[in-house]
């Protein structure tokens, strides 16, 4: 009698700087009887390394991680490994930076406040060869409630030309709270507020539109730009 085949799982490499997001990710994936997790990176050189020794046929990738300017992350493991589908996973939920990611390569984008079955669903279908996009709902600009006296012509705080001066030289939320001694729920509002007075979609429409307001020097904006 012969022994039951069980089916071939698809093999996964995740990459992401945050060791309880891969985690929690790794063990959604393992609770279902499609995927294995092959690899875990934690920064940008590392997902390269192991996208080219370890050939996954999908990659979830973090475009925040250490060590990574996003576009060239993403082009360097599409290089690595031909064969692999490669998820945007991310806490940024704006439509227009999904769609910057897929023109650079990306076959699919979901938020991390997406449901597990939402992100199981994307990597089925872009094994399937389609493109898919989750992302979440911005929320709505709140007042400004803290960082500095605000500058009337600008209608933006010191605080917030920080902010989103740090946003331009591609650091994380995470960062810079770090940068400036903030929590990142601060960082936060204090982006949602930056958002909303310069009609921003996404973080790089809101550099953008920074740049082209004088809120901050465009001094090295051309490679600003492109790490976001």
């Amino acid at each position: 009698m012969r022994a039951a085949r069980h089916p071939r799982r698809i093999g996964i490499l995740l990459a992401d700087d945050h060791v309880l997001i891969r985690e929690t990710m790794r063990e959604m994936l393992l609770a279902t009887d499609q995927f294995a997790v092959v690899g875990e990176a934690g920064d940008g050189e590392e997902v390269v390394t192991l996208a080219a020794r370890l050939q996954p046929e999908v990659i979830l990738l973090d475009i925040s991680m250490p060590k990574s300017d996003p576009a060239l992350t993403l082009r360097r493991v599409l290089a690595a490994s031909r064969r692999s589908k490669v998820v945007i996973v991310t806490m940024y939920g704006e439509l227009p930076l999904a769609q910057h990611m897929l023109r650079h390569g990306a076959h699919g984008y979901v938020s991390k406040a997406a449901r597990s079955d939402e992100l199981v669903d994307a990597i089925l279908s872009v094994l399937a060869g389609h493109r898919r996009i989750v992302v979440s709902i911005p929320e709505p600009a709140e007042p400004d409630e803290a960082g500095g006296d605000a500058r009337p012509e600008r209608g933006m705080s010191d605080r917030e030309i920080e902010v989103i001066s740090l946003v331009a030289e591609a650091l994380s939320n995470r960062q810079i709270a770090v940068r400036l001694n903030i929590t990142e729920g601060t960082v936060k509002r204090h982006l949602r507020n930056i958002f909303g007075k310069l009609d921003a979609v996404s973080r790089i429409d809101a550099v953008n539109k920074a740049f082209a307001a004088g809120v901050i020097p465009s001094r090295g904006a051309a490679g600003s730009r492109d790490a976001l």
